[in-house]
Parts: structure tokens; sequence; C-alpha cells
């Protein structure tokens, strides 16, 4: 390989060097310059306005769509950020919105007997396909384990199984949830994501994939499926594109799923053997039968981009997102409100954003790689926002040196530890470490590495384009109250506010935690803009070939 062009040759050098380059050539940089801009008062400020009921919970499409996008570009060119496409603050992002509208009830049958599932309590479908009517008449029922074709774990869940036209029915998560030694053990690969088992049902022929809910496995409650994946949705549009999706992505209760299996002669035990290598899977004696009128708006959302031009690097770029967009009004809580604010998701992330522009903009030494700061549309429908940015970039992948995601502030104190979601993909993990250590902070272990967090934020989308990104938050060990008090307040917002109308503005949220993660990922940016370093993803990583193979294409050029 020959450089021909002036591509920085640390690029392609260990981790190892790449950290020992960094200490050397981050000459301006300076420890503490930029971080006394952060503080509660601003950030609450912007929390309070983008998760106010007047917003309507954000919802791309909306009314109040405009009003989001107004207020973060306004912010942006009041800092004297430069508009980030082109003479432009924003970026289209062709969508099509599908409302799903099902029939109350879905028929399953068997041989020996009949029984009606109920719409929304008992499953939720929804469809990427825009045909004005989709249909199940009597279609047979394939149990195809975890619904998983992986070559390298010598795993095929569809070994023998002829799918075409037919539903499959597959469980969450991955192998390794259960067992261990299989996969990456309890760390969810990305083969146990919902959205990798209806891209893999679809590639199999599948008309209808369903997966079958379980709150350890999903890491959330059947009623984040039901707000998230009960109305309508947004999709990226592909008018034109040959690609193929099932008729109809599903999920059923673990309940309504027994009553099946048993109506099929099987019980628990037949998802029990599916859990070890060599299980086969196997048609059901069932057939569905159901009807799902679709409505169809083609329609653009926006994703906001700025951005502070690199003194002498220009062409280099660090990429910062946040989400927008939450859920918008949906299904009414308990107290009759049915508009999801998402305060902390994401308001505070879009907040953060804000404030991260202002701090680089204070800088009294500009930074050398241009900082942009990306606040993307659609994450809450499938991360369709950072997706189209990634497949229509403004500023080229191959020249992007990072990418740090921020997806809910924590409101709680300070903590002693960060963790790393998805730990041991990247060099930027260790550049985390030396700056937390900085703050008096330690690297702790994810805490629930089963969840697949990497794969359920706007990072992974650069990830997968072979970008290193980084996804980190604060530890659960509060430095007031310890890891039992971290914990609680953890378990409290996942059960009772996570996707809930009941996530709102609360006035006794500090945010101490919050802003010294802020601060700690400001610090990361701030060390990458006034270096040569190239951060690299690190050996066993499954993004990695994909970095190295734009890096030689651009190095050859």
């Amino acid at each position: 390989m020959t450089l021909k062009f002036s591509f920085p040759v640390n690029a392609l050098l260990s981790g190892a060097l790449l950290l020992a380059s960094c200490h050397q050539a981050d000459t301006a940089f300076d420890a503490q310059a930029g971080l006394d801009s952060f503080n509660k008062d601003s950030l609450a400020r912007h929390i309070q306005v983008l998760a106010s009921d007047s917003l309507k919970g954000r919802k791309p499409f909306s009314a109040a769509e405009p009003k989001v996008l107004d207020y973060i570009s306004s912010n942006f060119q009041r800092l004297g950020l430069e508009p980030g496409n082109g003479s432009s603050y924003l970026q289209d992002v062709p969508l099509v919105e599908i409302t799903p509208m099902g029939d109350p009830t879905m028929t399953v049958r068997s041989s020996k007997t009949s029984f009606d599932l109920h719409n929304i309590d008992d499953y939720v479908f929804a469809t990427q396909n825009t045909d004005s009517l989709i249909s199940l008449y009597n279609t047979p029922v394939v149990f195809a384990g975890f619904g998983i074709v992986a070559p390298e774990y010598g795993w095929n869940d569809y070994a023998g199984l002829d799918v075409k036209g037919k539903t499959v029915l597959v469980m969450v998560n991955d192998p390794g949830f259960y067992d261990s030694t299989l996969f990456k053990g309890h760390r969810m690969t990305y083969y146990g994501r919902w959205t990798y088992k209806y891209e893999e049902a679809a590639r199999q022929g599948a008309k209808a994939c369903i997966i079958i809910h379980n709150t350890a496995a999903a890491s959330y409650p059947f009623h984040v499926v039901q707000n998230s994946r009960g109305s309508s949705n947004l999709y990226l549009d592909e008018r034109g594109s040959q690609t193929y999706h099932c008729a109809i992505d599903g999920w059923v209760t673990g309940p309504s799923a027994a009553k099946m299996l048993a109506a099929a002669g099987q019980d628990s035990t037949l998802l029990e053997k599916a859990h070890h290598k060599g299980f086969k899977g196997m048609p059901l004696d069932l057939n569905l039968t159901t009807r799902i009128h679709v409505r169809s708006v083609y329609n653009t959302s926006k994703n906001v981009i700025a951005k502070i031009t690199g003194t002498k690097h220009p062409d280099e770029y660090i990429i910062y997102t946040a989400h927008w967009d939450h859920l918008g009004v949906g299904k009414p809580d308990e107290k009759g409100d049915s508009i999801y604010n998402g305060a902390l998701d994401n308001a505070s992330g879009t907040a953060a954003l804000i404030e991260m522009a202002r701090a680089f903009k204070g800088l009294n030494t500009p930074p050398e790689r241009t900082i942009v700061f990306l606040s993307v549309t659609a994450e809450e429908q499938g991360l369709l926002g950072s997706a189209y940015y990634a497949r229509h970039p403004v500023y080229p992948l191959s020249k992007t040196i990072a990418n740090l995601n921020m997806d809910v502030i924590s409101p709680n104190g300070k903590t002693h530890d960060v963790t790393i979601t998805g730990a041991g993909q990247s060099d930027l993990e260790d550049l985390l470490a030396e700056e937390a250590k900085r703050q008096g902070r330690s690297i702790a272990p994810e805490k629930n590495p089963e969840a697949g967090g990497y794969f359920r934020s706007d990072h992974f989308n650069f990830a997968k384009a072979g970008v290193p990104a980084l996804d980190a938050s604060p530890g659960d060990d509060l430095v007031n109250g310890g890891t039992a008090e971290g914990h609680r307040l953890d378990s409290l917002y996942t059960a009772n506010h996570y996707h809930q109308p009941s996530d709102e503005y609360d006035p006794s949220w500090t945010f101490e935690g919050g802003l010294e993660h802020v601060e700690l990922l400001f610090q990361i940016g701030k060390r990458l803009a006034y270096s040569s370093v190239w951060p690299r993803w690190k050996e066993g990583s499954e993004f990695k070939a994909v970095r190295e193979k734009s890096l030689d294409t651009t190095a050859t050029k």
C-alpha cells in the first residue's frame, strides 16, 4: 500500500502507539480549557423547552418538528457555529410514515383448536411495506429458534427450513444470554437484536417474523414494544429499491406465545432446546389469520448539522451526535397523559449537544480538526437519521476521526465510575479511561451487556460504516449513596419512565453526574481535536475490517 497524499501514517499503527502519539501531539491541549462552560442551569433551560408539552413529544413529521429544528439550529447560529451542510444547518432525511391499522384480533388455528389473540394486548405488528392491505390467511408458522445465521459461530437456525411465504416465530437475544460459552457470552451480539431478526427472516423469504417477548432477554417490558411499535412508525424512503422486507414485523407476549405452542402440542421445553447448539427448527401445527390496513405518508424530516472548522486539519472530522426526536403523542398512561415528552430521552442529550458546541466555540485556541455537531432525527423509529447520514455523509466517513454519542444524560449525582457500552471495541475507550482517571473515576463493567446497548443508539450506524464510535455513561457507584442507590435509580427510570409519558422534566434533578460525563466526552473530543491521532478498532471488533478497507481505499487514491 502506497500513501499518495497527506494521509496520517499513524492511522495505521497499533492502538498503543496511537495513544502514545496522542500525548506527544496534543501540545495545544489544555486540560482545563472550556470546562467552566458547563453548568446545570443552562442545560436545564434547554431540556425544559425541548421536553415541554408544546412540542408534543418531538415526533418527526409532527407539527412540532419545525419548532424543534428551529430551536436547535438557532442556538447553533447564536453561538456562532457555521452551517454544517453547505449553507444550511439542515440535512433532508426522506422518510415514510407507515400506520398499520390491524384487525382487533388474530386467529390462531391448529389441527385441534383455534383461538383469538388481541391486537396490542397480546401482540404488536408493524410493517415496512406500503401496500394498502396486508393479509395473513391461514399462514403456516415455523419455529426458527433465535432466527440466527452466524457462520463464524457455527450457528444456523434456518438450516433445513423452508420459510418462504410463511411466518417465522423466533426468540429475542442470542444463545450467549443462556449459555456464556456461546457467541460472546452474556454480551449481546448484533444477532440478538430485534432488527437483525427481521432482516434475516426477510433474507430467508419469510412473509412475517414474530419475536417472542421476554423482559429479561429483551431488557425492557412489553409496554415498551406497545408504545414504540404499536402505532405509526417511520422508515427510510426506499422507493426504487429492490430491498425485500417481511410483510409483517411483530412481537408476541410470552404468555401468548406459550398458548400458541400449547395449541401446536409443544411447550416451553421447545424454547429451552433452542438454546443449545445443534437445535433444529421445525414447522408448527399452527396457522395465522389477520389483516392490516396500511396508510403511508411520504415526507422529509431533518437532521441538524453545525460545525467549527479546524484550523490545521479542516478535512478531518470529529462528530458529536444526539437524537432530537421522541415518541410524540401516544397511548395515555393511568393519569390520562398521552404526551411522551422524552425529557431524559433525549431532550437531555440534545441540550448537552448545544452545551458541547458552546464549550468548543468558547475555547481561546480553536480546534485544529473540524468539530461537527449532528442532531439526528428518528432514532426512536430505528436510528433512521443517523442511518441516512451514514449512507449520505456530508463529510467523508474515511476522514471522520470518531463519533461521540450522547443519549440520555444522567440527572443524578456524581459517580465513582464510568461504564462503556459494548466495551472492547476501539481505542476511544482507552482515551476515555485516561480522562476518567483525571476525574478520579474508574471504568466499571457494563451492567447489562446482554441488553445489546451498543446496537441501540445512533453511534451504531457510524460503527457499521467503520467509524470508531463511543457510547458510555456514568456508572452506578454514586458518590452519595453507592451502588445500591445507583441501581435503585436506574431501575426506577427503566420501569417507570423509559418511553412513558412520565419522562418529564423534574426540577429536583441535579445533573451533577450527567454534567461530569458531558465534560468527559468534551475532554476526549478536545484531545482528538488538537492531535494527529486516528483511533482504531481493536482486534476482534466486527467493525475493524470495514474501517481498514475504507482507509486502504482512501490512502491509495
